[in-house]
């Protein structure tokens, strides 16, 4: 490990010791990207462990957490920061899970997290811990579409997709709660959920058809 890599916690600054950058202290949010690439970042990291950074890892420190996602038992070592978005997706491969936004605007990441629908890009894998979590790819059982996956496609309330898993799940959480729902509830229902290529009307449709196929 280069000399450079030295971190002091107190000053949050990096020593650097190789030729053409002196002695003198330089915070490390002012350190040419080149420097925190000889340490194994990338420019504008800003997670450090103690003592020397460590190329291999980002934090000294991983969590143990354990939960259910689609009727399956999973249990991983995470760093703290991670969100249950970047879990779901990376650690697990469940990729339908959609991360659009950052913000917690757009709602395509929406999963179903004890029985309510809740924004995985605003949740810490953490605060999963010890929950039941069913994402898009649960939403079928024995091969057989649910009601809103067909009325998605029997409405034609899709166009590139990005937003439906999200849109979806945002629904079955608000069809368990209101099954004879009027449009009007339907479209508060996705105030929460943005699609960037329809009008939402035929998402619309598509909770209705869910309704009343779901109601008998």
């Amino acid at each position: 490990m280069p000399s450079i890599c030295r971190y002091y916690s107190k000053r949050s600054f990096i020593i650097p010791s190789v030729p053409g950058f002196g002695t003198k202290l330089i915070p490390k949010w002012d350190l040419h990207g080149s420097v925190l690439e000889l340490c194994g970042f990338h420019p504008g990291f800003k997670y450090w462990s103690r003592g020397a950074l460590n190329p291999l890892r980002k934090y000294d420190m991983l969590v143990d957490i354990s939960l259910s996602i689609n009727g399956t038992r999973y249990s991983n070592s995470i760093e703290p920061r991670t969100l249950l978005v970047h879990y779901l997706r990376d650690t697990l491969g469940l990729t339908g899970t959609h991360e659009g936004c950052d913000t917690s605007q757009c709602g395509a990441c929406t999963v179903i997290i004890d029985g309510r629908s809740a924004k995985s890009c605003t949740v810490l894998a953490v605060q999963a811990d010890g929950t039941d979590v069913m994402t898009i790819e649960g939403l079928a059982q024995n091969g057989e579409y649910h009601p809103l996956q067909e009325g998605f496609w029997q409405e034609h309330g899709l166009q590139c997709g990005f937003c439906t898993p999200g849109m979806i799940m945002v629904l079955h959480d608000f069809l368990s709660q209101t099954p004879h729902p009027t449009e009007e509830q339907i479209r508060t229902a996705l105030a929460g959920n943005i699609c960037r290529c329809t009008g939402y009307n035929n998402i619309v449709k598509a909770a209705q058809y869910a309704a009343n196929k779901m109601s008998g």
